[in-house]
C-alpha cells in the first residue's frame, strides 16, 4: 500500500502511515511504481485530471487543510477516488486569528502602530468603539463558523448565523437566523464558507449593499467568495467600515502567491489604513498543522484498513 506525498507534508505523518504499513514516498523521489500508488497526500498542489491519470489505482486523495478546490472533485467522483480532508484540524487557530484580527482593526491597533513607528503619537483620533453589546454576524456555520462563535462565548456580544445548507442548528454559542435578519442586525460580518462555483462572488455588491448598518468584514474562508471591487467601492463610500482579508482573490490557484498578472485595485487595498491583509495565514500553527496530521492519519487508516 504506497502514499505519495507532495508539497512539504510533515515527517511524523510519513512515519505514522509506515508504521500502520503503508509505504509513504515524497513525489519528487523516483522509488515508486505508479501503479503501486493507492493514495496522494497533498496542502496545496493542483489536483487536476492529469495528475490522476497517472495513478491508474488511486483509491484517495488527502489534503492537509479544509477546501478541496484544488482537487477536481468532478473527476474524483468519476473514478471512484474518495477525497478526504481536515477541515476540523485547524478550526480552533481560525477562530484565534479572526477575534485578534477583528480587534487589531476595530481599535486601530495597526494603525496606530505605524503612526507611532512614524514619530506620530496620535490619541484622541484613535479612539474607537467596542465590541461588547455588538453583533457578529457569520456566514457560513461549519467547523470554523462554530469555533468563532464558541471563542466569542464569553465576550459580551450577541451572534448570529446563516448557513445556505444547515438547517436548525442553533446552539449555545450562536443563533441560526436568516439573511434578511443578518443583514438587518450585524455590525461585523465573518465569512466562513467553501470555494465552489456557488459561492463566487457569494459577497458581491448586491449583497453588501443590503446590510442596514456601517459593518466590519473579516474572510478567512476563501478570496474569491468576496468581490474585491465591490468591497472597495463600499468602502470609499463609508457603507464598509473595514476588513480583514486573511485570503484574496488575487491568490494562485495553489495559494502560495499573488498571481500578479491579474491584480486589479491592490494599490488601494495596501494603502488603507482600513484594511489588514495577511497571506492565507489564518489556520496556520504548530498545533494546527499538528492536528491536521493526526485527522487524516485516522481518517486514512478508516478509509483503507
Amino acid at each position: 500500500m504506497k502514499i505519495l506525498f507532495f508539497d512539504h507534508t510533515s515527517l511524523q505523518l510519513k512515519e505514522k502511515l509506515n508504521s500502520l504499513g503503508f509505504n509513504c514516498y515524497s513525489e519528487n523521489i523516483n522509488k515508486h511504481n505508479n501503479k503501486e500508488i493507492i493514495g496522494i497526500i497533498i496542502r496545496n498542489h493542483i489536483v487536476d485530471e492529469t495528475l490522476i491519470n497517472k495513478y491508474p489505482n488511486l483509491k484517495f486523495i488527502a489534503r492537509a487543510g479544509s477546501g478541496i478546490e484544488n482537487i477536481n472533485q468532478k473527476y474524483c467522483d468519476q473514478k471512484n477516488i474518495k477525497i478526504i480532508r481536515s477541515p476540523e484540524g485547524n478550526s480552533d487557530a481560525v477562530a484565534e486569528y479572526c477575534l485578534g484580527s477583528l480587534l487589531t482593526l476595530t481599535r486601530n491597533i495597526a494603525k496606530a502602530n505605524n503612526e507611532i513607528k512614524n514619530n506620530l503619537w496620535i490619541r484622541e483620533k484613535n479612539r474607537t468603539h467596542e465590541l461588547k453589546n455588538k453583533t457578529i454576524g457569520i456566514i457560513g456555520y461549519g467547523n470554523t463558523g462554530k469555533a468563532f462563535a464558541e471563542i466569542l462565548k464569553n465576550f459580551n456580544i450577541n451572534v448570529i448565523a446563516y448557513d445556505k445548507y444547515k438547517q436548525n442548528f442553533s446552539d449555545s454559542y450562536a443563533k441560526e437566523v436568516n439573511l434578511k435578519t443578518i443583514f438587518s442586525e450585524t455590525d461585523v460580518l465573518s465569512v466562513h464558507i467553501n470555494y465552489n462555483a456557488n459561492n463566487n462572488y457569494f459577497i458581491n455588491y448586491d449583497f453588501l449593499k443590503s446590510f442596514k448598518k456601517p459593518i466590519y468584514i473579516v474572510n478567512t474562508s476563501r478570496g474569491k467568495c468576496l468581490d474585491t471591487n465591490a468591497l472597495i467601492k463600499l468602502i470609499k463610500n463609508k457603507k464598509i467600515l473595514g476588513a480583514v482579508l486573511d485570503v484574496i482573490e488575487y491568490e494562485e490557484s495553489d495559494f502560495t502567491k499573488l498571481d500578479l498578472k491579474n491584480i486589479k485595485n491592490f494599490e488601494f487595498l495596501k494603502k488603507s489604513n482600513q484594511i489588514i491583509m495577511t497571506p492565507h495565514i489564518a489556520g496556520i500553527t504548530h498545533e494546527s498543522k499538528k492536528e491536521i496530521q493526526d485527522i487524516l492519519l485516522n481518517k486514512i487508516s478508516e478509509f483503507i484498513l
